[in-house]
């Protein structure tokens, strides 16, 4: 079967009774009481037979790992013999196959060491239920005939948490109960010092909602708020995957728990009897609402993965109801927990019933942390810079990683870290060349072709040979460097181009540093070049300056890299060229200073290389960004001082979003979400719809300075940002820069 998402955890019910007669359950005190009809302790058979199905999934599938969680009733009501049984059927079934995690939930009231002991052997992690204080725990989880079972679960935790056994302690679950006191409850939880603590909503439909005692919407949201602020005045003492969640997926990143989010099941539960079912949970809906038809003695998982109750759960956003589609923080919540959405009238078509608290909940998560969770490199150019900087470092290492063990490359790895050794002047020269952002450009090339098998190490080394000579003449250091040459040149990156043969010829040359200038020996030959050289095999990187006490800018027409824009780089510019350019650009910059002078400061900041593009402007004067690091911007030559204006202003915009979202996350990935865009005839991804209003910010404040304001453009970017605004994909980096870019547009408006 295609399209199925393969189990990678199941609930196995070894024991279908309790020991506490707790009245928020949902095995027992709930719409399904199937559990009366099934044996009390799962058989041999049920156990051999789910583990030969898991096995048989688990290959099927390639997993490398499985987790099978030990449930109940209460699990350990099953004695450590059938216990044992349990854990070396399945040890004995994946072995080979796949790694085994095994776990167990348990009240924690018959734990002993005779238990832990097995548990030990065979690695059992261990969560057990607790409700708080004895005060919060006695509400619910009593004896059948009124007793507190809160010393017994305190003697639990304290033989689990003691040395032979502490590392089998996976943490405490805490059910959700709004009378009582949520400062109390975290502060009892952390005093056992748990590994985790999960906090559970109570399980409820809109058939049967929660307990709202004050009859106010949002009274699990304001109670698990004043947890998270505990949580925080503490200094975060232990995760709460809740909390957790919640931070990861502000943050663009993955749910953590099955009850939040809009991650894919992957578990499936076996009753004691061997029938198998949905996430148990769903007992809470109505009797039979778990029930597949399926049994692990005449079906594979795999039928159960293809179910129509399953298969819902695993559609993502498309799996939830259009209230929560259009709903910003739907990729925090996921709609809440699937069971909670139920209501007779239409099934699970429905938001939660906790849908206020949850949107509550993300927002005031979100409010109380965006300030620490927004990336620095969003406001802070020089992090930027430094992350940019450390992104190619990182690149550069897995190609060393991929082309190690090639003798070229590991000779030219070893210069360089000759090089880096020198400290002081070599340290700063190497860093200038691995900054350059054509050497971006030539690391995702060759890590391509590494990938590919398309080359070996000869050529990459080629390139990394260069850099390293190259900070060895920028740092006036008294190292060898020797470079590979073909066609008959070499390229020094951010120095220029030497000449060494005629077109075809190849071979080695070494350069060095005296006081004059450089030198190249190659063979019995030794001549002169640089700067002073005045030599016509030497042909320098050419520079211009955007203003008096602005860095110079490279005008690189020389590096083979750079062609990585959309499209093909000039050939190298004659000296008449060069001068006319200079020009056009000066006038260019000159024109965006007066017209959008917070613009233009921005757009200069960064900018170290701009590469003459051939042709003339495109339609509406973009300027390109290409496949480099975030200095560099590509300019059609031929373009006209108001198009190479724009083309400068709308470059650096491109490139400083691109940098952004290489080091940062501005939306997440794993949505299908399209939004309508008011400059394209189909909805685009946030990525599109965000790029587009940041040039467009830009631009606006352009034409409007330079009397090209185009009707309505203004309105169109207001109804862009509205929409960005409410994208449930952006996280609250993301959502930070859509306020800088209204903050932006209220200036131009003004």
């Amino acid at each position: 079967m295609t399209g199925l998402i393969a189990f990678r955890e199941i609930v196995l019910k070894v024991h279908s009774r309790c020991d506490l007669a707790c009245d928020h359950c949902y095995v027992y005190e709930h719409a399904d009481q199937s559990w009366r009809a099934r044996p009390k302790v799962i058989s041999p058979e049920v156990i051999s037979r789910t583990a030969s199905r898991l096995a048989e999934h688990a290959r099927d599938h390639a997993l490398p790992s499985v987790t099978v969680i030990l449930h109940g009733g209460e699990p350990l009501l099953a004695g450590t013999a059938r216990l044992r049984l349990v854990c070396e059927e399945f040890s004995r079934a994946l072995s080979g196959i796949a790694a085994l995690d095994l776990r167990i939930h348990t009240n924690g009231l018959q734990l002993s060491t005779r238990y832990l002991d097995l548990f030990a052997e065979f690695g059992v992690r261990v969560g057990i239920s607790l409700d708080g204080d004895r005060a919060a725990n006695d509400r619910h989880r009593r004896f059948a005939d009124g007793r507190t079972s809160h010393p017994l679960v305190l003697a639990a935790v304290a033989l689990l948490r003691s040395a032979p056994y502490r590392h089998l302690y996976q943490g405490l679950l805490c059910t959700v109960d709004v009378a009582n006191d949520p400062v109390a409850v975290l502060d009892a939880l952390v005093e056992l010092d748990p590994p985790r603590v999960d906090f559970l909503l109570p399980h409820a439909t809109w058939e049967t909602p929660p307990a709202r005692p004050d009859d106010a919407p949002d009274a699990y949201a304001r109670w698990l708020l004043r947890i998270f602020d505990h949580w925080e005045r503490l200094g975060r003492p232990v995760p709460v995957r809740l909390f957790e969640s919640l931070l990861s997926t502000l943050r663009g990143g993955p749910s953590l728990t099955e009850s939040l989010g809009l991650a894919p099941t992957d578990l499936v539960v076996v009753e004691t009897d061997g029938t198998l079912e949905q996430v148990d949970s769903l007992k809470s809906a109505f009797e039979g609402a778990a029930a597949t038809g399926f049994n692990v003695f005449d079906h594979a998982f795999d039928q159960v993965a293809a179910h129509p109750g399953v298969r819902a759960r695993q559609l993502g956003l498309a799996g939830v109801s259009d209230s929560c589609r259009r709903c910003p923080v739907v990729r925090s919540c996921g709609g809440g927990l699937y069971t909670h959405r139920y209501r007779e009238r239409n099934g699970f078509d429905n938001p939660s019933v906790y849908c206020t608290d949850l949107r509550e909940l993300v927002d005031g998560v979100e409010g109380r942390t965006a300030h620490r969770e927004t990336a620095p490199q969003l406001s802070d150019p020089a992090e930027l810079a430094r992350s940019q900087e450390e992104l190619t470092r990182i690149l550069l290492a897995r190609l060393n990683a991929d082309l190690a063990g090639d003798p070229d490359w590991a000779h030219a790895w070893e210069l360089v870290a000759a090089v880096e050794r020198t400290g002081g002047a070599g340290a700063d020269a190497l860093d200038a060349v691995l900054d350059h952002p054509f050497t971006r450009t030539w690391v995702l090339a060759a890590l391509d072709a590494a990938r590919e098998g398309r080359t070996g190490g000869a050529e990459a080394a080629r390139r990394l040979t260069a850099l390293a000579a190259a900070a060895v003449l920028r740092g006036g250091l008294d190292l060898p460097a020797e470079v590979a040459y073909r066609d008959g040149e070499v390229y020094l990156p951010t120095l220029g181009l030497l000449r060494l043969g005629e077109p075809g010829t190849r071979g080695r040359a070494s350069l060095r540093v005296t006081d004059e200038g450089y030198v190249v020996r190659d063979g019995r030959s030794e001549h002169r070049f640089g700067p002073a050289a005045g030599d016509a095999r030497w042909q320098p990187v050419r520079t211009w300056s955007p203003g008096p006490d602005a860095a110079p800018v490279a005008l690189e027409d020389l590096d083979p890299y750079r062609n990585c824009f959309p499209r093909p780089p000039r050939l190298r510019l004659g000296a008449g060229e060069t001068e006319e350019w200079r020009g056009r650009l000066d006038r260019a910059w000159a024109l965006l200073h007066k017209a959008v002078p917070g613009f233009a400061r921005t757009a200069a900041a960064g900018l170290t290389t701009l590469t003459p593009l051939a042709g003339g402007p495109r339609a509406g004067g973009w300027g390109e960004a290409g496949r480099s690091g975030p200095g560099a911007l590509g300019v059609p030559y031929a373009a006209g001082v108001r198009e190479t204006a724009l083309a400068l202003l709308t470059g650096r915009r491109r490139t400083r979003l691109r940098a952004l979202t290489e080091v940062t996350d501005l939306y997440a990935l794993d949505g299908q979400w399209q939004h309508p865009s008011p400059w394209r005839s189909r909805p685009v991804p946030v990525s599109r719809l965000l790029a587009d209003v940041h040039e467009r910010v830009a631009v606006e404040a352009y034409r409007r300075a330079t009397a090209g304001h185009e009707p309505g453009g203004s309105d169109r970017i207001h109804e862009a940002l509205d929409r960005l605004s409410a994208a449930a994909e952006l996280t609250v980096t993301g959502k930070r820069l859509v306020a800088e870019l209204r903050y932006e547009l209220k200036a131009v408006d003004a």
